[in-house]
């Protein structure tokens, strides 16, 4: 407790006080620190250097402690690489040094080391002393991804695509060119997992579909999530397997035409596996949350105004916050453009805007997440014209 407390007082104290003016976000270089004049809520900017800057993928842990992960680039994304920031004073440092950009944003708390990769091979790096590592290198035959890494910090998880995938996307660069046709394509994946000291890798499971948005539970080491990929509305998205047992689980089944399932995480007490649920798809929206002990579902309503693209929920599922979305998204909402605050009240949700993201452009994903104490939700955005990382306070000062 006391170490949450330090961490609110020196995040408040770490800005200078002449910035809290009551402006208009976005559509200009905006200060260090503003109160959203549509919100009334104070917003930091996190990131304060000439480069382009993104925190993570909405279900991907960045924090270690008061640190916060996130990539930085300045050649158009060809030089991507990991970057730690101070919640404390705000100051940065950079973490990874590799020629070319990385891939991928796994943080094990255990072991106090993030992961990514490079071509074919994985490496660590330590997040107080700097110091790089090999951790694997795939062998000739087995080229995958790595997504995650369970909760112990003693296995990465992830997947590795058929070589006539890698062909399909290859050749078709855009999203809305290869999605379907990967889908369509019924091509084997399999999903496996490598034990980080042994270098053991085992193959857990292989299906004819699209395995994607592969995610270790937080608490149970032996837990991953994966999902079946393609258009929401043709698939049962969202499973689990015991890596030990090697028993597959369907966690929601889809009871309607046109019902949508997706963008599944984790809820940070490893329990709950929250998504975002239509029924139908772009009429009627959820979040929903399937309690693995006892297999039953709780669902929370939203406005179409409310949707957004990722959810998140802070450390106990009291409060869950969006990001939004913009006209072209599924929910076609006219007044989406904002980070939201969510309450659960009875089987909806209460809302409060929290940042008005009218001048960002959404091809960019917010990826909304709770800071450490709870505070803050920290989010991505381009509304300065540029990259940054901002922190909303979830109270009014």
């Amino acid at each position: 407790m006391k170490k949450t407390i330090h961490f609110v007082i020196l995040l408040l104290l770490c800005v200078p006080t002449q910035a809290q003016k009551l402006l208009e976000t976005g559509g200009k270089e905006m200060p260090n620190e503003w109160i959203d004049k549509d919100t009334g809520h104070k917003v930091l900017k996190l990131t304060r250097n000439d480069r382009n800057n993104q925190s993570f993928y909405f279900h991907n842990n960045p924090f270690v402690g008061n640190k916060m992960l996130y990539y930085s680039t300045e050649k158009g994304g060809k030089d991507r690489q990991l970057y730690i920031l101070d919640l404390n004073t705000l100051q940065s440092e950079r973490l990874t040094n590799h020629p070319t950009g990385i891939t991928e944003e796994i943080v094990s708390v255990p072991r106090n080391e993030a992961f990514y990769q490079v071509g074919d091979s994985i490496f660590a790096v330590n997040i107080s002393s700097k110091q790089e590592r090999l951790v694997y290198v795939f062998p000739s035959d087995f080229k995958g991804d790595v997504k995650t890494i369970n909760a112990d910090g003693s296995l990465l998880g992830g997947f590795k695509a058929s070589d006539e995938e890698k062909e399909i996307s290859k050749k078709n660069p855009e999203k809305h060119d290869y999605f379907n046709k990967i889908y369509e394509a019924k091509l084997p994946r399999t999903l496996f997992t490598i034990n980080i000291d042994t270098k053991e890798l085992t193959k857990v499971f292989t299906d004819s579909a699209w395995l994607n948005h592969v995610q270790f539970s937080p608490t149970n080491p032996a837990l991953l999530m994966f999902c079946h990929e393609g258009s929401w509305h043709k698939v049962n998205r969202i499973w689990t397997i015991d890596i030990n047992i090697k028993q597959v689980t369907l966690i929601h089944h889809r009871s309607m035409d046109m019902e949508i399932a997706g963008h599944e995480w984790f809820g940070a007490d490893g329990r709950n596996i929250w998504f975002d649920l239509q029924q139908p798809r772009g009429e009627t929206f959820f979040v929903c949350g399937t309690d693995l002990i006892t297999n039953t579902e709780k669902k929370y309503a939203l406005q179409r105004n409310e949707w957004s693209v990722h959810y998140t929920s802070n450390r106990d599922n009291t409060l869950f916050a969006g990001d939004g979305g913009d006209s072209t998204s599924v929910a076609k909402a006219k007044n989406g453009k904002w980070i939201y605050l969510f309450t659960p009240n009875g089987d909806k949700f209460t809302s409060e805007r929290l940042v008005n993201m009218q001048n960002h452009k959404y091809k960019l994903e917010p990826n909304v997440h709770f800071s450490p104490d709870g505070k803050w939700i920290i989010f991505r955005a381009n509304f300065e014209g540029k990259e940054n990382v901002y922190a909303v306070e979830v109270k009014k000062s």
